[in-house]
């Protein structure tokens, strides 16, 4: 655990799979459209999204952006300190973050005191964590389980911040920050997809074409085999890695409804649709990596980097490790392509992964009622463009939300990542965002995928009543 000069690491957050974030990326030069608001340091009005001198950029989706409605309002003139419960443990992402903290400040004269808790860690332990003595502002997973800390009231609605800032976010973004009470319970500020990624240049050196459908994937690994390529890359030392393969293929074979339902105890775990994704798994499995429970997603990704492995189901942050080479032709020689179709009615609806990243408030901040308004100010400050675009260019696998980000330093990899996204008619947080977290975590769906992956020829009825049992011994949600 990094950096952790308050709570104890047994009462603070980290991420998870959800947010496993990219690393030594170069730090950005300039803070370019939050430069000129350190002339206004007491004003958070300056901070609002529509207040960027810089001209607008394309949106995501290609539309022009629209200007956020409102001003700071309530928020202006905020002073004081500020305590951030941060998951942003890996060096580009810590420097962005600091980054963004100093523009913060600089641009309206609040201190932020910043608690850094490694992802795994972070995720572990919030519940912990916000049920007992949390930083006031804190960064979360939109969907579920952002839903699910709120109905425990554990989180402070901020439909006031998002009235000011709700122009500058598509209504894709404005859906995944909504509770069941209709109330908004955070700011979105990146996002990321899961797709499959390899090396241009090794498969035009073999012959190689993208996969299309799973019989197509099937023999193209059976192609790599042959070639001494392990043909998918995979890590799970740290659990979370394959809920992503379980999440793509129960949504290309029983639709984002059953997924989602399934994720939130209205499926049974013993469904027969169940027992169809692990089957249509372990066709599969003989083709990952051998070593995998001793790899961690890095380690997995270095095997594509150094061209042993021929593809890796992963999200958008797989790109840091080429990054990481600091040789260009590495990076722009990565690619991907959306997981193949299965042949059923769910094909057609193009769902994945694309995991959304907001900040919100603790109400059981022990400093709340100090710093509400400040909080509110920095939730505000993080609905621009140009904050999310610092964080950007020190993690760009996480692309911004905003509509006012400035897009033209986007390469030909991110803009491929938002057609995808675009393209897509169903969105999903990924498994641990999208369920409860103590069903999620190592005690849960980590090790029960990891002991599928040790036998996938198992008696899986037996197998799927021990997931479904371990729900039902799962304290109510409420």
């Amino acid at each position: 655990m990094a950096n952790r000069d308050t709570p104890s690491s047994a009462t603070t957050p980290s991420p998870s799979p959800g947010n496993p974030m990219l690393t030594r990326r170069r730090v950005l030069a300039g803070l370019a459209g939050v430069a000129g608001l350190a002339a206004t340091p007491s004003l958070l009005a300056a901070c609002g999204p529509g207040a960027s001198s810089a001209p607008s950029a394309p949106t995501a989706t290609g539309a022009a952006p629209s200007a956020p409605s409102g001003s700071a309002g309530a928020s202006v003139g905020a002073v004081g300190a500020l305590s951030v419960g941060s998951n942003h443990s890996d060096p580009g992402e810590k420097t962005g973050m600091e980054l963004i903290n100093k523009a913060f400040t600089d641009a309206t004269g609040i201190t932020v005191k910043m608690n850094t808790v490694d992802h795994g860690t972070f995720q572990d332990q919030l519940q912990n964590y916000l049920g007992g003595t949390p930083d006031t502002a804190y960064t979360w997973f939109s969907g579920f389980r952002m839903k699910f800390f709120a109905d425990q009231g554990l989180n402070v609605a901020v439909d006031d911040v998002w009235s000011k800032v709700k122009g500058n976010y598509t209504e894709g973004f404005a859906n995944s920050v909504v509770g069941n009470d209709g109330k908004v319970y955070g700011i979105p500020v990146d996002y990321y997809p899961w797709a499959v990624f390899y090396r241009k240049s090794v498969f035009s050196s073999k012959g190689y074409t993208v996969p299309a459908t799973w019989d197509d994937l099937k023999k193209l690994c059976t192609k790599m085999q042959s070639d001494s390529l392990t043909p998918i890359a995979f890590g799970d030392k740290d659990g979370w890695p394959a809920m992503g393969t379980f999440d793509i293929l129960n949504l290309r074979l029983n639709g984002y409804d059953f997924h989602v339902n399934l994720m939130a105890g209205k499926e049974k775990w013993t469904d027969p649709k169940v027992t169809t994704v692990f089957q249509k798994w372990a066709e599969i499995v003989p083709f990952h990596a051998k070593d995998y429970a001793g790899l961690t997603w890095q380690n997995a990704a270095d095997t594509l980097v150094q061209k042993k492995s021929g593809m890796y189901l992963l999200g958008l942050f797989v790109s840091s490790q080429f990054a990481a080479t600091k040789n260009q032709a590495d990076l722009d020689d990565l690619d991907f392509f959306p997981f193949p179709t299965l042949g059923t009615q769910y094909d057609a609806e193009g769902a994945l992964d694309a995991p959304i990243d907001t900040w919100e408030i603790a109400a059981k901040s022990p400093n709340l009622s100090s710093e509400t308004d400040t909080a509110k100010a920095y939730l505000e400050f993080w609905a621009k463009g140009s904050t999310q675009v610092i964080m950007f260019q020190n993690q760009p696998g996480l692309i911004p939300t905003a509509k006012d980000a400035d897009t033209s330093s986007y390469t030909a990899l991110q803009k491929k990542a938002v057609e995808i996204v675009s393209k897509a008619t169903r969105i999903t947080q990924f498994l641990d965002r999208d369920t409860r977290s103590d069903f999620a975590g190592s005690n849960g769906m980590q090790s029960f995928l990891q002991k599928f992956l040790a036998n996938p020829t198992q008696d899986l009825a037996a197998y799927q009543k021990t997931i479904q049992d371990f729900w039902e011994s799962l304290p109510p949600l409420t």
